[in-house]
């Protein structure tokens, strides 16, 4: 597996979600994981990110480059 570079999102989680932030990774549907501190969220979606990658080529399925431009929506 090579290192691939995805673009990450990280987002506060509200209180009632448990507090802490949620990082995805919008190249590939459904990769997140979260963690208590911004930092501790990337870190964790690293793992995901493998497992995501690991997976799809398990079963066969493409896996999508890394965007290299990531849009914001306002």
């Amino acid at each position: 597996m090579s290192a691939l570079r995805y673009p990450i999102l990280v987002e506060p989680l509200s209180p009632e979600d448990g507090g802490g932030f949620v990082a995805t990774v919008p190249d590939l549907p459904g990769c997140m994981s979260d963690g208590s501190t911004p930092e501790e969220a990337v870190s964790n979606v690293q793992d995901a990110i493998h497992s995501w990658i690991e997976a799809a080529e398990d079963m066969g399925h493409e896996v999508p480059a890394p965007s290299r431009h990531l849009q914001l929506a306002d």
